[in-house]
């Protein structure tokens, strides 16, 4: 094809796809291969959906009408076949020039559009001088007229009208300045979206991985805002800058690199069984709710686990039963019924405190309290506080322990174990999230339960589906928390207020209906990577918790902000 057209793009608009004669070629010569081929195919393929889902059609009638669509497609489909070749050849061409045909002008239409807001620029600011000079006019037209009456009462109230009108037309010529500004940068955004827009029809719908992300980025820049940013990203940049001068600090202060891969494998260790009560309460807080029983689930858990996998005879009795020997149960047998009995028993207590949440919409702060106390106290009453020991090394090793990778720099490097079931929750608990109806409605209920109600949704069911979710994690993790430490009724102290701050950090909003699971993933590694960090510069334990302490109320502080912001 050869172009036919000579004249000049007009850049006073951005369509200038549209007006390209050669570009206009190709759309209707790749529509003419297109149109018995591929595009017959599918809009046959529409009809077919369509009769399918008419229930005033006869289904004799749509069966016949189905199969002469089906015949329709099977001969489109060798035009298509035959097109094929022809069509991808004069799709690449098409693509090719449409570029070039942009790549041509596109400069010319931006340095246009900068000259035009250039323009606008110095109206504004000319407007605005004009508008002073005639402010002062009038003012020292009003003091000359009252200079002999000596009324300051109506000099002021002029004065005072005179401001207000001021300041309205300054508003006005600001207002209309900015809008302006915004027209000519929406122009040019909307230059590059036709130009996509225009390869992808010339593509037929196919898109291309490098255009859409030239597109994502522009888009990024035109909708930049440093104000925004901040607010969204102020605390992230805040942590960040302090890990890189622990990261600094570290080896002037003899500590060592903290960026070692020993160190990073430690901190995602120790993230790993965190993780599972993260991804447990943040389906609470995503419903406005929070949860301050993890700790005692992780302690009831892990004592579980503990007296189950010992080796030999325990030291630990449970409300005077006891002391027991599980060592003649084979091993598959133990691991199973110290996991099931983890999970059920922290299902149980977490739909307990959820009932009286979703039934009698007492807020999950009160009863996952009474849940605590209660745990709390069985714990401690039954197991006297003793540590039940150490579980099997053999068992604790397979589950707990860590590969070795090798060694770098003299220095041995083994994987812990524990990531891989933390990946697993992470992955599962995306998928609930994102993929399901569940998931949905979990937003749905979290960001409006009573219009969620109006919609046909059961905040009941949904709010104990949340909580029990919330006992699996908790279960499967303090499973694998005796794997780590001796388990006691002490275990876990402290861990749910990690859990929360960490899914706050990470996005999750307290007002409900906010955040991803990518940002309760986060958070963990955030606070946990603090804590370590912490740890490894030899800061006093209890100042740890003064950082904490902060962190979490600037997060909460940032979500209030843009919660009130949006409201």
């Amino acid at each position: 094809m050869e172009n036919k057209s000579n004249e000049k793009v007009d850049l006073t608009d951005f369509s200038f796809f549209n007006e390209d004669k050669k570009l206009a070629e190709y759309g209707k010569a790749l529509h003419d291969l297109r149109k018995d081929g591929v595009d017959k195919i599918a809009s046959l393929k529409n009809h077919i959906y369509a009769l399918k889902k008419n229930r005033l059609i006869d289904d004799e009638v749509k069966a016949s009408s189905i199969d002469e669509y089906k015949k329709g497609i099977e001969a489109a489909k060798k035009i298509a076949l035959e097109n094929k070749e022809a069509e991808k050849k004069l799709a690449a061409e098409a693509v090719a020039y449409s570029n070039k045909l942009f790549k041509d002008n596109i400069q010319d239409f931006i340095k246009s559009e900068n000259q035009k807001q250039e323009q606008c620029k110095a109206e504004y600011e000319s407007q605005i001088a004009s508008i002073m000079q005639e402010n002062e006019a009038e003012k020292k037209a009003l003091h000359d007229e009252y200079a002999e009456t000596k009324d300051s009462g109506e000099l002021t109230r002029k004065l005072n009208v005179l401001k207000f009108q001021l300041n309205s037309s300054l508003a006005e010529a600001k207002n209309k300045y900015r809008d302006a500004v915004a027209a000519s940068k929406e122009a040019k955004n909307q230059a590059y979206i036709d130009h996509v827009q225009k390869n992808i029809s010339l593509r037929n719908g196919r898109t291309n991985l490098k255009e859409n992300m030239v597109l994502n980025f522009k888009d990024y820049i035109y909708k930049f805002k440093l104000s925004s940013f901040l607010l969204s990203n102020g605390l992230y940049l805040a942590i960040l800058v302090f890990f890189i001068v622990c990261i600094i600090v570290a080896p002037l202060s003899g500590n060592g690199n903290l960026l070692s891969l020993p160190n990073i494998f430690t901190i995602l260790e120790q993230a790993s069984t965190r993780m599972f009560y993260a991804l447990g309460v943040a389906g609470l807080i995503l419903l406005a709710g929070t949860d301050l029983s993890i700790g005692r689930m992780v302690a009831l858990g892990s004592v579980i686990t503990g007296l189950i996998l010992h080796p030999g005879l325990n030291i630990v009795t449970f409300f005077g039963l006891g002391p027991w020997d599980f060592t003649t149960v084979p091993m598959v047998w133990r691991l199973v019924l110290s996991l099931g009995l983890s999970i059920v028993l922290c299902v149980l207590f977490s739909a307990f405190a959820g009932f009286f949440s979703a039934r009698l919409k007492i807020h999950p702060f009160i009863s996952t309290l009474a849940t605590q106390l209660i745990i709390y106290g069985l714990l401690f009453f039954g197991t006297s506080g003793t540590p039940v020991g150490s579980i099997d090394n053999e068992v604790k090793d397979l589950l707990g322990g860590r590969w070795i990778l090798g060694i770098v720099n003299n220095e041995m490097i083994t994987l812990p174990k524990l990531i891989i079931p933390a990946l697993a929750a992470i992955v599962i608990a995306w998928f609930i999230w994102n993929k399901t109806t569940f998931g949905k409605n979990m937003y749905a209920v979290g960001g409006n339960s009573e219009a969620a109600a109006v919609s046909g949704i059961s905040v009941f069911r949904v709010t104990m589906g949340v909580f029990i979710m919330a006992g699996v994690f908790y279960g499967v993790g303090s499973f694998l928390e005796a794997f780590r430490a001796n388990a006691s009724a002490g275990t876990g102290q402290g861990y749910e207020l990690d859990a929360i701050a960490a899914c706050v950090v990470g996005g999750i909003s307290f007002n409900g209906g906010i955040g991803k699971i990518s940002g309760a993933v986060i958070g963990v590694i955030i606070f946990t990577s603090l804590t370590y960090c912490l740890t490894f510069l030899g800061i006093d334990t209890n100042l740890q918790f003064v950082f904490k302490g902060f962190i979490i109320i600037a997060a909460v502080a940032l979500d209030s902000v843009k919660y009130l912001k949006k409201k």
